[in-house]
């Protein structure tokens, strides 16, 4: 393809939203009579992608955030909250790895923040200190991803 054949590049975010949102309390009232509040936070992040049209994907971050304490010695489910933002971004002349990085490091940073905001909201909402989670460095765990890819096994096949 000749330079004036070339596509240009594009990137940009045409909206962010919320996806989906929950929030869980199971031992609430309760929880709250423990004058020691020590949570141990458990932070999972995962994020998807779908290609919506030529050069439109939806990407998707997901943020589960578990706190568990002990409570007469044994570990309960203080609250559970999780929450994905998802936008819809327009990503046109990238392929490859290229577009690989993108879709899976610089969109979920762009939704971060976002995501981060709701989190902290829905914890200070359900009666708890708040939880201010701390920023994802995207570009290594994109790159740890893609290690683990190259690292797995190919699936043996029986003839």
């Amino acid at each position: 393809m000749s330079e004036a054949q070339e596509i240009p590049r594009q990137f940009a975010l045409q909206r962010i939203y919320l996806k989906d949102v929950s929030f869980e309390s199971p031992r609430a009232p309760h929880i709250f009579l423990n004058p020691e509040w020590q949570p141990n936070i458990n932070v999972q992040v995962e994020n998807a992608s779908t290609q919506l049209g030529d050069g439109v994907f939806e990407v998707a971050l997901k943020i589960t955030a578990t706190a568990t304490t002990e409570v007469e010695g044994t570990q309960e489910t203080a609250f559970l909250a999780e929450v994905t933002h998802a936008g819809i971004f327009t990503i046109v002349g990238f392929e490859g790895a290229e577009l690989g990085h993108i879709i899976g490091s610089i969109c979920p940073t762009q939704l971060f923040p976002f995501t981060r905001e709701t989190v902290a909201d829905l914890v200070v909402k359900g009666g708890f200190p708040s939880l201010l989670l701390q920023p994802i460095n995207f570009d290594a765990l994109y790159m740890q991803h893609m290690q683990q890819q190259t690292e797995a096994p190919a699936p043996s096949t029986i003839q």
